[in-house]
């Protein structure tokens, strides 16, 4: 039996694996995220220079495009979603280092990608009618028209980009999807000029080019991130087009059986805060104004944890293809405190600029636009709040879904934001009289709740995981 003298220097240096461990987990994590960050940034930065062109058309061309986007973001979302089970596939057979596996997951992502854009692009052509009826002006219905005819063509290879920036991630190569991103920013500016003012001989086509500069964006990204993965070193080598016309019905399957919940539950979480809207709207034009000010601070902050949660599921993945137990649960909680930490640290630079923030989307100096101001500030407290539990749902999911497991939480999903957090949003809101304060403590308390499911949802697979590694090693 080992004395205690003997005893001390193994459990320090038991204390000092583990801390080493998760210092070189932190490390990993913080490197693939970095650049997925920094890329959905990118994607962000191109949105806004888009709407600031469209802008200088006037109010009614950004209200069409405002209608255009919920058209189109709606359909494109389910889409990404499915693709999104793209990265634990390849991450989990790179992990085992079967490249053949991870091949055949971006073969068939591909496939999936053609295949999605087809009733999206059917959307998105029909999209006047879908908005007349639904309630909205002709007029609006028409201008928002023009700017899904432009984008329609960019859909097909904006899904196969998604497709290729899953699969480089699950490889450990996200820094050519960065570069694009940063190389396609100045061009999608330019274009976006041209083609709406008709500028250097070339046709004016208002919003009609406005979409069609994002076509042509879509095309070149896609073709840019096709080249790093196939005539690049080391990708180059994985030989990722292989076979490109042999369907694997198999993987497939699992594409669809793990991605279909993927894009439910981000049609869910898109659908209660659009429900949200509605009700703010019943309150009052204020009330919703300062809603829509919430509702964009609130998905500005959710960029990086999305961006962590991605980076999540594939160091997750990678545990799961090595059959590293505990690696599993280190990779997705390291995860986790990386997407709080970060999450505070944005939260507590909002608060203090409350004010500030809420003038930059309204500039009236007094009377109405005063009030609308104020009630926009006292929300983003309840967004500060928010934003921590949404960085913990979003990267708690993506470690589940380095684990395959996508449909617990889309039940969970379901529960927390509708059953419980819409509830308590109409309750306190229009019931209680906490007005749109009182609509936002409930998605705060629906998000809050997801996110504790989450949680125990992944502590509890990656025990059962961690154990059953513990077996087979014995």
């Amino acid at each position: 039996m080992d004395t205690v003298d003997e005893r001390r220097p193994r459990q320090r240096f038991t204390r000092w694996a583990a801390g080493h461990h998760l210092a070189f987990e932190l490390r990993e994590t913080a490197k693939l995220a970095l650049p997925i960050v920094l890329t959905q940034l990118g994607q962000m930065a191109m949105m806004t220079t888009n709407l600031a062109f469209i802008g200088r058309m006037g109010p009614e061309a950004v209200a069409a495009v405002a209608l255009a986007s919920r058209v189109y973001l709606v359909s494109f979302t389910f889409g990404a979603g499915l693709l999104a089970a793209i990265a634990p596939l390849a991450a989990q057979a790179f992990g085992a280092d079967d490249l053949p596996v991870a091949r055949r997951s971006l073969r068939m992502g591909l496939w999936a990608a053609l295949l999605l854009s087809v009733p999206i692009v059917a959307f998105a052509v029909r999209g006047e009618q879908i908005l007349l009826t639904i309630g909205q002006s002709p007029k609006a219905a028409r201008l928002a028209q023009q700017y899904l005819f432009g984008l329609a063509c960019g859909i097909a290879p904006a899904l196969l980009f998604q497709a290729l920036r899953n699969f480089l991630g699950a490889v450990n190569r996200p820094e050519p999807i960065l570069w694009i991103t940063l190389a396609a920013a100045p061009i999608n500016a330019l274009l976006v000029y041209l083609l709406i003012y008709g500028k250097l001989g070339l046709p004016r086509l208002e919003l009609f080019g406005a979409g069609l500069a994002t076509t042509l964006v879509n095309c070149g990204t896609f073709l840019a991130g096709l080249w790093f993965a196939t005539m690049r070193r080391p990708l180059g080598e994985y030989h990722v087009l292989a076979h490109l016309w042999r369907f694997d019905w198999p993987l497939m399957r699992q594409l669809i059986v793990i991605g279909m919940p993927i894009s439910i539950a981000y049609l869910i979480g898109y659908g209660v805060f659009s429900a949200a809207a509605l009700l703010a709207g019943l309150i009052g034009t204020r009330a919703l104004a300062a809603h829509q000010i919430a509702l964009q601070v609130a998905a500005t902050l959710a960029m990086i944890p999305f961006g962590i949660s991605m980076a999540a599921a594939v160091r997750v993945g990678h545990a799961v293809g090595r059959n590293d137990g505990p690696g599993i649960k280190r990779a997705g909680l390291v995860a986790i405190l990386l997407g709080v930490l970060i999450a505070t640290m944005l939260t507590l630079a909002v608060i203090p600029a409350r004010f500030q923030i809420a003038k930059l989307f309204l500039s009236e100096p007094a009377g109405d636009g005063d009030t609308t101001i104020r009630l926009a500030a006292k929300l983003l407290l309840v967004v500060a709040s928010l934003s921590i539990s949404d960085a913990v749902q979003n990267v708690a999911a993506g470690g589940l879904r380095g684990l395959n497991d996508t449909r617990m939480p889309l039940l969970f999903a379901c529960i927390s934001y509708w059953v419980i957090g819409f509830s308590l949003s109409y309750v306190l809101g229009l019931k209680i009289g906490l007005g749109a304060t009182g609509i936002w403590i409930g998605l705060s308390i629906g998000t809050t709740v997801y996110a504790g499911f989450l949680v125990l949802r992944f502590q509890l697979l990656a025990d059962r995981l961690a154990l059953q590694s513990r077996h087979l090693i014995a």
